[in-house]
């Protein structure tokens, strides 16, 4: 048994930068202290923990790289409006009578073909309280319909969790997309299911005050739409169809590029992408502060000690992979860090005990939706006021949430396991 530093430190350091985060200390900075904190404390000394934290945020690089280029496919699907033309499209098609199944699988679509889940809640938004107000439905039905769509589509999206997951376990990123296609049918079924049921109590109405005056919009027809999230599809699908590797720092460029091409804004290039790269270096720098504590909780005997409490509970190993991601996800209140974290900690104690890397990516990563919407992250914050809901409005959708993540994770452990 080879390690640094104590499971003590390593839990204290995490504990710390918990504390922080939920004092509302910026996340990237909380995390880095709380690995500088754990490391002394571990009995690593100041050299071995800087040196280990520098090695931690090192090993994300690959991931924050893939993510930054994401940013151009983002930008362009909110920026041409390529993502509300898809949103609206869907609601129209399915029509009021289906109005919280249509809002569920818009804001799935748009979360899966590469716009950030909190984003995607906000794109459809205005869309969805409009049909919801025609319809009668409740505003936290409306809002539980998005935010379970979003985290059906975020586990088979090319979204900064997705890259993070298949990064560290070493895995293609569109095998790991594939494999939690099942997980997403299921979260979203219990979406429009859990949604249905909120959507029609009374209290909670929309009014007019919730919705936004639209000016008029030359949105892109369905087609140029979508055009530049199936180019992205296309190039990472033709590694599992062909053979042939085209890595997501290319294709998703690519897709991005192509979407502002065939929607007429080339002229708008530069601005876009301007406003694509600010809506990822958020992500990617607390990817680099995740990365100093991952490194330290990677070295130290936490997971020696988790394994060795599994094993005299009677308890598998592959256990570990989605404990790991609900446990991390809801210290973080982030998907994109509570996956990068149980991953570079767990990834190789996992495939070590027998589990197959893209199977623990996938069941880590499912893990991660399960309470990553706490109080104390962003998501929780900007989806609320995607709607004008009070915080404690907000507050009574998490354990909605959870069913959803919970369903996502329960059938990612039964694919595993048959």
């Amino acid at each position: 048994m080879d390690y640094s530093f104590s499971t003590i430190g390593a839990l204290l350091g995490l504990t710390v930068s918990i504390v922080l985060i939920v004092r509302k200390v910026q996340p990237a900075y909380s995390l880095i202290l709380g690995a500088l904190i754990g490391g002394i404390i571990g009995g690593g000394g100041l050299a071995m923990t800087v040196d280990t934290m520098v090695s931690g945020a090192q090993s994300m690089m690959s991931s924050v790289l893939r993510i930054l280029t994401s940013g151009i496919l983002a930008g362009a699907l909110i920026k041409t409006g390529s993502a509300e033309k898809i949103a609206e499209t869907i609601v129209e098609k399915l029509g009021e009578k289906r109005a919280v199944a249509a809002i569920s699988i818009a804001a799935m679509i748009i979360c899966a073909v590469g716009v950030f889940v909190d984003i995607s809640v906000i794109t459809v938004a205005p869309i969805a309280l409009a049909i919801g107000k025609k319809a009668g439905l409740s505003k936290s039905g409306v809002l539980l319909a998005m935010i379970g769509g979003g985290k059906a589509g975020n586990i088979v999206s090319p979204n900064p969790n997705t890259i993070a997951a298949s990064e560290a376990f070493g895995v293609d990123l569109t095998s790991l997309m594939l494999e939690n296609a099942v997980p997403a049918i299921f979260a979203l079924a219990v979406t429009i299911l859990l949604a249905s049921m909120l959507a029609k109590k009374s209290g909670g109405a929309i009014g007019e005050s919730d919705l936004e005056a639209q000016p008029d919009k030359s949105l892109p027809g369905f087609l140029p739409a979508i055009l530049g999230p199936v180019v992205v599809i296309f190039l990472l699908a033709l590694r599992p169809i062909a053979g042939i590797s085209i890595d997501p720092l290319i294709a998703l460029p690519v897709g991005g590029a192509v979407s502002i091409l065939i929607t007429g804004h080339a002229k708008n290039t530069v601005s876009i992408m301007e406003f694509g790269l600010s809506k990822v270096v958020g992500v990617s720098v607390l990817l680099i502060g995740t990365g100093t504590i991952a490194g330290i909780i990677k070295t130290s005997a936490l997971q020696y000690d988790v394994i060795n409490i599994l094993e005299a509970m009677n308890m598998p190993a592959f256990v570990l992979a989605p404990l790991a991601g609900v446990l991390m996800a809801g210290a973080t209140a982030s998907t994109t860090a509570g996956a990068t974290v149980a991953s570079q900690t767990f990834a190789a104690t996992l495939i070590s005990s027998g589990v197959s890397a893209l199977s623990a990516a996938a069941m880590v990563h499912a893990g991660a939706t399960v309470v990553d919407s706490l109080p104390h992250g962003s998501f929780f914050h900007a989806t609320g006021g995607a709607v004008n809901m009070t915080i404690e409005e907000r507050m009574k959708l998490i354990p909605f949430e959870a069913c959803i993540g919970l369903t996502s994770t329960i059938v990612s452990v039964v694919i595993f396991m048959i």
